[in-house]
Parts: structure tokens; sequence; C-alpha cells
């Protein structure tokens, strides 16, 4: 974020500030392995594309009255994009259909989703219509939320970057403050595993053509055509 501000600066200097200042700095985690069965075969899909396999999760917030709210949050596991974040008092099976129905609607429809077994994902309503509509179901095993990686590791942004440090006075704070930030995650905000890009810029890198058009300016618009 500090390069896209024009600092010249690389990550080293960065984490020897943050150690001077007494800040943490997160250490590096061990690799986990693929979960493996007996016989060999593998229980967990790896994403291969872009809406391979979406993911999505529960959390749990307050306002500043002390009432508690709910936040349902979605995930394309490839392209780490989060589709969604819905925020209500209260979220059920029928939540849930309503939101997959709107971004199956507008954006398409994955191969696979993946989640825990809480009631609202495994409802049969819920089951049933991710069936007929040709979505695969990946339910997690119970008490292994690491089988869940990408949306938990989402979920713990969130909580660190927002959740953790700010008071929400009413739900209409929380979810005008909520969807905001999920823009700047999916537009501004560099991520690690997509060589520090966001996950859907809103800006498009110029082509080869238009750098070679920008280094010989005589060139017509019909030469442009031919390079494109």
């Amino acid at each position: 974020m500090l390069r896209q501000d024009d600092w010249a600066v690389n990550h080293k200097r960065v984490e020897r500030i943050w150690r001077q200042q007494g800040l943490k700095v997160p250490r590096r985690q061990s690799k986990r392995g693929r979960l493996w069965l007996n016989d060999g075969s593998c229980i967990r899909l790896r994403p291969q594309h872009k809406d391979h396999v979406w993911a999505y999760d529960f959390v749990q917030g307050r306002t500043h009255d002390g009432r508690s709210f709910r936040m349902l949050t979605l995930v394309d596991e490839y392209t780490r994009e989060c589709l969604a974040i819905d925020v209500a008092r209260r979220l059920n099976s029928d939540d849930v259909l309503e939101r997959l129905a709107w971004l199956f609607a507008t954006r398409g429809v994955p191969e696979h989703i993946r989640s825990d077994n809480g009631s609202e994902f495994t409802a049969t309503v819920v089951r049933e219509w991710l069936n007929r509509v040709g979505v695969k179901t990946l339910f997690i095993t119970p008490g292994s939320p690491w089988e869940n990686g990408y949306v938990e590791s989402f979920n713990g942004k969130l909580s660190d970057e927002l959740l953790n440090g700010e008071i929400f006075y009413t739900l209409r704070e929380a979810k005008v403050l909520i969807e905001r930030w999920r823009r700047h995650y999916n537009t501004v905000r560099p991520h690690s595993a997509l060589g520090y890009r966001p996950p859907a810029p809103e800006t498009i890198e110029p082509s080869e053509a238009c750098f070679a058009t920008l280094r010989m300016p005589h060139l017509t618009q019909e030469h442009v055509y031919e390079l494109t």
C-alpha cells in the first residue's frame, strides 16, 4: 500500500520500523499439507480457477449497546475476492438462499461451495436447492475449521482490520462500514497470495499496445488495432 502511494520502501524496512515501534510482526506459519484418507484419496478440494470453489461462514459482532449481530461472509477461494458480507441481527437458511440466488444470477454459478456443518448450511432446503442448480456441497469435518481455511483467513482479516477497532453504534452504521471495508479489501488492499495485488481491482493495467502507443505517438488507431 505504501508503494501504491509512491513510497520507495521494501518489506524489510517496514518490518524493521514495526519492531522499533514495538508492533507485532506476524510470524511465518508452517505450511499445511493436504488432508488424506487411509486409502490415499484427498478430501480437500483445491480451487483451480475462478468460481471453482466458493466458501461461506458466519461471523459474530456487537453494536455499542451490547446487542449481537451476525455476518454471512462469502469468498471465492481462487481469486480471494469477497463476494458478499450480509449483516443482520439474525440470519437463517432463507437468508443464505436469498444471497446465493442473487450471486448466482449476477455473477454465475460455482462448481462447489464449502462450509461448516451449521444448520443454516446443512438445511434440507439449502442442499436440495444447490443440488437442483448443479452446485456440489463440501462440508468440513465437525470441529475442524482449518479445512475451511480460505474463509477463516478472511474472517480473521475482517476482525483484525475492522471489527476489533470499530465501534458500531447502530446496525445501519455496521452495514455501511463493513460494506465499505469489503470494497476496499477487494479493490485496494494488496493480497500476498496474489503477488500483492487486490483480488478485484477496479483499474485495468494497460496492454503492451498502449505502452507502444505512448512510446510511438505517431501511431494511428489502425496501427494500435494491428498490435492488439
